[in-house]
């Protein structure tokens, strides 16, 4: 078996995704209305979740408090589908999800329970937005620029302010994030770089570097209280890239992804080396299909986001069951 799982983060979500889904599977709404009575009981959570997901409105779904939980409900809805829709789908060798992903991730592999997830993502994305004000931090994507040459740009233009790679996402796609001026300052130095692009993302704060120390001490709070067990299903780990099947580590690995770098692309390419020739990406969009087809293009990925793709995953797992 040479099958991966990959679960997509924060970016993905949009009103109404995974609708033709719940409308058809009995499991689906099941892990909706689940994650609704966990947020039900958190005062600043949105009512209901599912509500929120399949109507809006959109600029409150896109609230990182918002938009983490939404995501872990909906790719957990949509592996619930798919295992309801074909019960003898076979486990993937490895799982990883892409930043907040990993929580997913943990999930599908039986080591964190659903409602706990979607409580932990909820304060996780309410203590990340308020880490840091609104208007100090920023992040950009820079395109073209080889990440030791983006960290000595990110040296240079810090001038005391924190910037720092904080998504190793495809080669020469990486982003930045840190206080706004070192990140405007590290653009302008990045741009004069010959090839290099850069693109100023529209976020509501400077995830995965230094700033969101906060966030972690908080997130390291909140664990101590979730019974979260050994994965049954190695994990790879945002943070190191290495697979981990410990429940200890697994909660150290959570804290530290708060403020360190997504290292999505060495995942790929330890996924690659471990064989796996097939992935699934569960959750809404193709995000990472894409990332994959740029780091590894020998490993097949399909987008499971819908019910067309959830019957195509049957055959695809066969496929990738002969290969």
């Amino acid at each position: 078996m040479t099958l991966a799982w990959h679960i997509p983060g924060q970016g993905s979500q949009s009103v109404g995704m995974a609708k033709d889904v719940l409308a058809a599977s009995a499991a689906a709404r099941d892990v909706f209305e689940r994650a609704d009575k966990a947020l039900s009981e958190t005062a600043t959570a949105p009512q209901p979740l599912s509500r929120l997901i399949l109507e809006g409105p959109e600029e409150v779904l896109m609230l990182t408090a918002n938009a983490q939980p939404a995501l872990v409900a909906t790719s957990c809805a949509l592996l619930a589908a798919l295992r309801e829709r074909a019960p003898d789908l076979p486990p993937p060798v490895l799982t990883a999800g892409h930043s907040l992903g990993e929580y997913t991730a943990l999930v599908a592999a039986g080591a964190l329970s659903l409602e706990d997830a979607v409580r932990l993502v909820h304060i996780r994305g309410r203590a990340m937005q308020d880490a840091v004000p609104p208007g100090v931090g920023a992040m950009s994507a820079v395109m073209g620029v080889a990440a030791d040459r983006l960290a000595a740009l990110c040296d240079q233009a810090a001038e005391g302010e924190i910037v720092a790679p904080a998504n190793f996402n495809a080669p020469g796609q990486i982003v930045v994030a840190g206080h706004a001026g070192a990140v405007a300052r590290l653009g302008a130095l990045a741009s004069a770089e010959k090839g290099a692009r850069v693109i100023a993302l529209k976020v509501s704060a400077p995830f995965h570097c230094g700033l969101m120390a906060p966030a972690a001490g908080v997130v390291a709070s909140e664990l101590e209280r979730v019974d979260l067990r050994a994965p049954s299903i190695p994990v790879v780990a945002n943070v190191d890239a290495a697979p981990n099947s410990e429940a200890a580590r697994a909660k150290e690995l959570l804290i530290r992804q708060i403020d360190g770098p997504v290292r999505w692309e060495e995942t790929v390419r330890f996924l690659a080396s471990s064989g796996v020739t097939h992935a699934l990406e569960i959750g809404p969009g193709k995000v990472l299909a894409g990332l994959v087809k740029r780091i590894a293009k020998d490993i097949k990925v399909l987008s499971v986001g819908d019910c067309a793709s959830i019957d195509a995953a049957q055959a695809f797992v066969a496929d990738a069951c002969q290969t």
